[in-house]
């Protein structure tokens, strides 16, 4: 009995989704929620601050509060909503650890004592939690591991914000990030409500001494279930011009209630809007910024509805390559929050929560895969057009006369000295591409289906090459043995794929 082409396009379908689940997650990439929501601070193996110091500044009884507050805020979470709260408490563990080893080498006392602070206040703000679940509306007091936030009702249907974030992984300016702002939001799209963080009255000199005001910057904010979900919108990486927030790096975050409003609550929705993976269980870190945050899990859906729509209309060939190129980008999408939470390229502070452009990074790489899932182009016929996969991107122009040019590039997830760039130049002959270039392994591009491959014979030659004077020249020149083939599809242009020219860490 033959097999329905919906029978196979389901089982493609299934198959990705169940690589997905079967993704080996390692230490990296796994979700935070799975780390050990108790920490060690005093003494023992591995353990940053001796037992004589923890005794004679009595953090030794200043942990077990913060256990036993984190167990029975915990115990009242909502289940989709318990992972993002052990996700903070194993931020704070981070924060407090980094402080500790600095705090065990001072000898200044108020150092000392501002240590024992944060962690009587983070006690204190578990208790608060575990009081306000339940919470209806916008209005009150929110926190988290990194500061708070209180949300006060205004005109037609505005709020004002007053935040304030500190988060201090040791001893020195370069280990504090505080921020002390205010903002107005208003009704805007979907059950967001959006405006600008309020300028400061400090203005920034230029070289003529003259002054100018302080960059707005856009802030977000709506109910995600049981947590507010606050989002800064390409946030720059530090604010000369803002003495009183300088770092807004960790903005970008969700927030919980703090005991219950006083007043007669507001009115919000709050539908916690679940993407495809389970969000009682997230397996990995991005998993669980999918689930905090209502645009990443809108975007998941939509990229679920792409590709089931998707899939009957490719042919077999096309339909193999792409499912394993989702395959792989699926792997990529597991590993992208992670590294840029703690980016590695930054080397005195990747130990820090990058929480906002980790967030914007993850969202852009969900809408790049929508918009080539959205505008697959399986009609197109010959080389011109933008073509993209998990790992490249390349725009191909054809003109009158049969030229040929290319630009792109090729990256490897989270490497960034690995990258290759794609400049390419040559002619149609007989409707092949001819590169321009006099060398043994020249460009290539060459139609497989609905498939663009690139440079194909270099995956062969990549592997022998191990210096300069190897088979050939290296087309990735940061690395010898690093193939610069590509197996792309074709995408409508769209204002997601916006990276033809590389040089982004991916």
């Amino acid at each position: 009995m033959p097999i329905s082409p919906r029978l196979v396009t389901l089982a493609a379908v299934i198959s990705v989704l169940a690589a997905s689940a079967a993704h080996a997650v390692d230490d990296f990439s796994s979700a935070s929620s799975s780390a050990p929501m108790a920490f060690k601070l005093c003494g023992g193996e591995g353990a940053p601050i001796k037992t004589a110091v923890c005794k004679e500044t009595g953090y030794d009884k200043l942990v077990d509060p913060i256990d036993k507050a984190m167990a029975a805020a915990a115990a009242k979470a909502p289940a989709n909503i318990r992972p993002l709260l052990k996700r903070d408490q194993a931020w704070f563990n981070e924060i407090i650890v980094n402080a500790a080893e600095s705090v065990a080498e001072a000898d200044e006392f108020d150092m000392r004592d501002e240590f024992g602070a944060t962690l009587r206040q983070r006690a204190a703000m578990l208790e608060a939690v575990a009081s306000g679940f339940g919470r209806p509306g916008l209005s009150g007091k929110w926190a988290n591991a990194f500061g708070n936030i209180a949300v006060t009702p205004a005109d037609n249907g505005a709020y004002n914000l007053a935040i304030e974030t500190r988060s201090v992984y040791g001893s020195g300016s370069d280990r504090r990030r505080e921020c002390k702002i205010d903002a107005v939001v208003r009704p805007g799209a979907g059950a967001w409500l959006s405006g600008t963080l309020s300028p400061e009255d400090t203005k920034e000199a230029d070289g003529d001494n003259k002054s100018k005001p302080a960059k707005p910057v856009t802030i977000k904010l709506r109910r995600q279930g049981e947590t507010l979900r606050v989002v800064v919108i390409d946030p720059e990486w530090f604010y000369e011009n803002r003495p009183s927030c300088q770092y807004m790096m960790q903005l970008t975050a969700s927030y919980f209630a703090i005991d219950k409003p006083d007043a007669v609550p507001d009115r919000a929705d709050a539908a916690f809007i679940a993407p495809t993976s389970d969000c009682q269980r997230p397996e990995t870190a991005s998993d669980e910024e999918i689930c905090a945050d209502p645009d990443l899990a809108d975007n998941d859906r939509k990229l679920n509805r792409a590709w089931q729509a998707l899939l009957p209309r490719l042919d077999a060939a096309t339909r193999r390559a792409l499912t394993e190129d989702q395959r792989k980008w699926v792997d990529s999408q597991a590993t992208q929050y992670p590294e840029f939470l703690h980016p590695a390229w930054e080397k005195r502070t990747s130990f820090m929560h990058y929480t906002s452009d980790a967030r914007d990074r993850l969202d852009r790489l969900q809408r790049e895969r929508i918009a080539l899932l959205d505008g697959f182009d399986d009609k197109r016929s010959g080389l011109a057009g933008t073509w993209l996969a998990y790992n490249a991107v390349i725009e191909v122009t054809v003109d009158k006369d049969g030229g040929v040019s290319a630009k792109g590039w090729k990256w490897t997830q989270g490497d960034w000295k690995a990258g290759c760039d794609y400049e390419m130049s040559g002619k149609l002959v007989g409707g092949a591409f001819r590169s321009e270039e006099k060398r043994k392994n020249p460009d290539t591009l060459e139609r497989d289906h609905a498939i663009l491959i690139v440079n194909r014979l270099d995956d062969v030659l990549a592997k022998k090459r191990v210096n300069a004077d190897g088979e050939d020249e290296s087309k990735c020149k940061r690395n010898y043995t690093i193939s610069s083939t590509a197996r792309l599809f074709p995408a409508r242009p769209s204002p997601d794929i916006d990276n033809l020219g590389g040089g982004s860490i991916r």
